[in-house]
Protein backbone atom coordinates (compact mmCIF):
# COMPACT_ATOMS: atom_id res chain seq x y z
CA UNK A 1 0.00 0.00 0.00
CA UNK A 2 1.50 3.37 -0.95
CA UNK A 3 1.94 6.63 1.72
CA UNK A 4 -0.36 9.02 1.97
CA UNK A 5 1.04 12.26 2.83
CA UNK A 6 -0.41 14.55 4.83
CA UNK A 7 -1.27 18.39 3.14
CA UNK A 8 1.37 19.89 5.50
CA UNK A 9 4.09 18.00 5.15
CA UNK A 10 3.65 17.95 1.31
CA UNK A 11 3.14 21.51 1.18
CA UNK A 12 6.10 21.49 3.67
CA UNK A 13 8.21 19.42 1.23
CA UNK A 14 7.36 21.54 -2.35
CA UNK A 15 8.55 24.91 0.07
CA UNK A 16 11.77 23.49 0.72
CA UNK A 17 12.10 22.43 -2.97
CA UNK A 18 11.47 25.77 -3.79
CA UNK A 19 13.81 27.43 -1.82
CA UNK A 20 16.03 24.89 -2.66
CA UNK A 21 15.84 26.06 -6.52
CA UNK A 22 15.66 29.46 -5.44
CA UNK A 23 19.22 29.23 -3.74
CA UNK A 24 20.19 27.10 -6.86
CA UNK A 25 19.27 29.64 -9.00
CA UNK A 26 21.00 32.49 -7.31
CA UNK A 27 24.59 30.22 -6.72
CA UNK A 28 23.87 28.62 -10.15
CA UNK A 29 23.96 32.29 -11.42
CA UNK A 30 27.02 33.02 -9.89
CA UNK A 31 28.92 29.51 -10.96
CA UNK A 32 27.53 30.25 -14.45
CA UNK A 33 29.07 34.10 -14.49
CA UNK A 34 32.04 32.38 -13.61
CA UNK A 35 31.91 29.26 -16.45
CA UNK A 36 31.27 32.16 -18.88
CA UNK A 37 33.81 34.50 -17.66
CA UNK A 38 36.04 31.50 -18.06
CA UNK A 39 35.07 30.39 -21.17
CA UNK A 40 34.03 33.07 -23.38
CA UNK A 41 37.49 35.11 -23.38
CA UNK A 42 39.35 32.11 -24.34
CA UNK A 43 36.78 30.76 -26.91
CA UNK A 44 36.90 33.97 -28.49
CA UNK A 45 40.57 35.58 -28.21
CA UNK A 46 42.94 32.16 -27.19
CA UNK A 47 41.67 29.12 -28.16
CA UNK A 48 38.97 26.61 -30.02
CA UNK A 49 35.62 27.03 -28.15
CA UNK A 50 35.59 23.48 -27.47
CA UNK A 51 38.57 23.34 -25.94
CA UNK A 52 37.60 26.20 -23.93
CA UNK A 53 34.59 24.68 -23.03
CA UNK A 54 36.76 22.19 -21.16
CA UNK A 55 38.60 24.72 -18.98
CA UNK A 56 35.61 26.57 -17.88
CA UNK A 57 33.68 22.63 -17.22
CA UNK A 58 36.30 22.23 -14.52
CA UNK A 59 36.91 25.51 -12.92
CA UNK A 60 33.38 26.05 -12.63
CA UNK A 61 32.75 22.62 -11.23
CA UNK A 62 35.61 23.21 -8.49
CA UNK A 63 33.67 25.99 -7.46
CA UNK A 64 30.02 24.59 -7.69
CA UNK A 65 31.08 21.45 -6.02
CA UNK A 66 31.42 23.52 -2.56
CA UNK A 67 29.11 26.57 -3.46
CA UNK A 68 25.99 23.76 -4.21
CA UNK A 69 26.80 21.69 -1.59
CA UNK A 70 27.10 24.75 1.35
CA UNK A 71 24.21 27.20 -0.10
CA UNK A 72 22.03 25.42 -2.68
CA UNK A 73 21.63 22.10 -0.98
CA UNK A 74 22.35 23.48 2.76
CA UNK A 75 21.04 21.43 5.65
CA UNK A 76 19.38 18.83 2.84
CA UNK A 77 20.93 15.28 2.37
CA UNK A 78 24.08 13.84 3.05
CA UNK A 79 27.95 14.85 2.15
CA UNK A 80 30.29 11.71 1.31
CA UNK A 81 33.06 10.73 -1.28
CA UNK A 82 30.13 8.99 -3.06
CA UNK A 83 28.05 12.63 -3.04
CA UNK A 84 31.21 14.04 -4.42
CA UNK A 85 31.38 10.92 -7.52
CA UNK A 86 27.45 11.47 -8.34
CA UNK A 87 28.22 15.58 -8.53
CA UNK A 88 30.88 14.97 -10.79
CA UNK A 89 29.03 12.75 -13.20
CA UNK A 90 26.18 15.28 -12.84
CA UNK A 91 28.38 18.06 -13.93
CA UNK A 92 30.07 15.84 -16.65
CA UNK A 93 26.27 15.46 -17.91
CA UNK A 94 25.78 18.91 -18.33
CA UNK A 95 29.30 19.44 -20.15
CA UNK A 96 28.20 17.16 -22.78
CA UNK A 97 25.48 19.07 -23.39
CA UNK A 98 27.62 22.09 -23.32
CA UNK A 99 29.89 20.37 -25.46
CA UNK A 100 27.17 19.39 -27.98
CA UNK A 101 25.42 23.14 -27.89
CA UNK A 102 29.19 24.57 -28.86
CA UNK A 103 29.71 21.97 -31.55
CA UNK A 104 26.17 22.72 -32.89
CA UNK A 105 25.82 26.14 -32.49
CA UNK A 106 29.55 27.58 -33.34
CA UNK A 107 32.08 24.37 -34.64
CA UNK A 108 30.00 21.86 -36.13
CA UNK A 109 29.50 21.95 -39.83
CA UNK A 110 25.62 24.04 -39.25
CA UNK A 111 25.61 27.23 -37.84
CA UNK A 112 29.06 28.86 -37.60
CA UNK A 113 27.56 31.10 -34.72
CA UNK A 114 29.04 33.54 -32.57
CA UNK A 115 30.77 32.16 -29.48
CA UNK A 116 28.22 33.64 -27.26
CA UNK A 117 25.49 31.28 -28.90
CA UNK A 118 25.96 28.58 -26.35
CA UNK A 119 26.05 30.70 -23.49
CA UNK A 120 22.23 30.90 -23.82
CA UNK A 121 21.65 27.34 -23.67
CA UNK A 122 24.29 26.77 -21.03
CA UNK A 123 22.16 29.22 -18.93
CA UNK A 124 18.75 28.21 -19.72
CA UNK A 125 18.69 24.83 -19.96
CA UNK A 126 21.46 23.42 -18.52
CA UNK A 127 20.95 24.42 -15.55
CA UNK A 128 17.46 23.35 -14.98
CA UNK A 129 18.24 19.77 -15.90
CA UNK A 130 21.36 19.72 -13.06
CA UNK A 131 19.09 20.79 -10.38
CA UNK A 132 16.76 18.15 -10.67
CA UNK A 133 19.44 15.48 -10.82
CA UNK A 134 21.68 17.13 -7.74
CA UNK A 135 18.13 17.60 -5.68
CA UNK A 136 17.26 13.41 -6.56
CA UNK A 137 20.04 11.78 -6.94
CA UNK A 138 23.70 13.67 -5.58
CA UNK A 139 22.29 15.48 -2.13
CA UNK A 140 19.39 13.19 -1.43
Amino acid sequence: MASVRSPSLASATTREAFWQLVRFGITGCAVTLFYAAVYWPLATYVMNPNIAVVIAFFAATAVGRFAHGAVSFRGYGTRSARTARRFFLVQLFGFVLQQGFTWILVTGPFFHGPTWWPLVPAVSVVPLLTFGLQRNWVFK
